[in-house]
């Protein structure tokens, strides 16, 4: 049996939103460890859209996703959070004292008197197109997450897909690569306006080259490269296209997973909280960020960072009950050095 880590905080979830809990937490004097599904951290930020920027952030008026991931990751830092990724929470199971041991999907497990749900929508994945010998070709020349566009630099990539994602890349990646082809099946984009109208402009300009209205029907390549994608319209009229690289955006596959059997009162695949302490129904565990509902809730990165605070105090009152805690504004407390902060 492994060893049973005991700490004061567990956080479920990576993103943004988990990140700033770490920060929070430690300035309550906890110490936390972090679980996510993914390789890395920063959720949907990294995973799907990095160089996307986003405008919402206060005092960023233009940030990139990933560089918010990793401004958040610096700030939680000197809190030495330790991290536990490519794995997901798959048991709760009450202790004594009302704590919890936490068990996941690669046998780490955790003794712990607080949990944090900061998992966005839950487990994702990428909608894989079902194609034959997909998997050989998956993390190689098949890629559903762009982390650095410049390994496409003078490369051929095919793009699918008709969404958000798909349009942004496309118009990113037309910069750097030999060429890039967006494969959808019409021709109506359900992109932002804007980025649609760009697109077609590359596309006038022979920056972009449409294929359209097709659909992904078989890939060719030999030892996980790909050298070509074949597209089918409805009608069955095919094509080879020439590709070192594909990169298919239907989405993501979002689903609670085990969370649906943790005893939670669940709405519409949402966790029902209290708003002021972020509680469930379940003593000890806590919801922040697009998981949790309450009443006119905004689904907001800057929401959730708000979640944040009020759950690593309400965190703080769980782990030190009737300590009196005095709370201080950052600017007065600074950052606790590593030695201050709970073992």
């Amino acid at each position: 049996m492994s060893t049973i880590i005991k700490t004061d905080v567990v956080i479920v979830g990576a993103g943004p939103v988990g990140l700033f809990a770490i920060f929070e937490c430690g300035m309550m004097r906890l110490k936390c460890h972090v679980i996510d599904a993914l390789e890395m951290v920063g959720g949907q930020c990294a995973a799907l859209y990095p160089e996307k920027p986003i405008y919402d952030i206060p005092g960023f008026p233009n940030i990139a996703a990933l560089e918010l991931i990793n401004n958040l990751k610096k700030q939680a830092a000197p809190f030495s959070p330790v991290y536990h990724l490519n794995q997901q929470v798959e048991v709760l199971e009450p202790l004594a004292d009302e704590r919890w041991l936490v068990k996941t999907s690669a046998g780490t497990q955790f003794d712990t008197k607080v949990i944090i749900i900061a998992a966005g929508v839950g487990a994702f994945g990428p909608n894989r197109p079902p194609l034959e010998g997909i998997e050989t070709y998956e993390g190689t020349s098949i890629l559903y997450y762009i982390q650095k566009r410049e390994q496409f630099k003078n490369k051929r990539v095919v793009i699918a897909g008709g969404g958000d994602s798909a349009v942004d890349w496309a118009l990113s990646l037309s910069e750097i690569a030999k060429k890039v082809m967006v494969v959808h099946r019409r021709a109506k984009f359900r992109a932002a306006p804007e980025s649609e109208e760009q697109l077609h402009r590359l596309v006038g300009q022979g920056k972009i080259e449409l294929i359209v209205p097709y659909q992904l029907d078989g890939i060719e390549g030999h030892n996980g490269q790909l050298n070509a994608v074949i597209v089918k319209t409805l009608e069955g009229e095919s094509r080879k296209l020439e590709a070192d690289y594909l990169l298919p955006f239907f989405g993501l596959s979002m689903n609670l997973g085990p969370i649906n059997h943790w005893g939670l009162n669940l709405e519409k695949h949402h966790i029902q909280v209290d708003p002021g302490t972020c509680k469930t129904n379940q003593p000890g565990i806590l919801a922040i960020g697009d998981i949790a509902t309450y009443s006119h809730k905004l689904k907001l990165i800057l929401t959730g960072f708000a979640e944040a605070a009020q759950a690593a105090h309400t965190a703080r009152s769980l782990v030190h009950p009737g300590e009196v805690w005095h709370f201080e504004h950052s600017t007065t407390q600074g950052v606790p050095h590593k030695e201050t902060v709970a073992a």
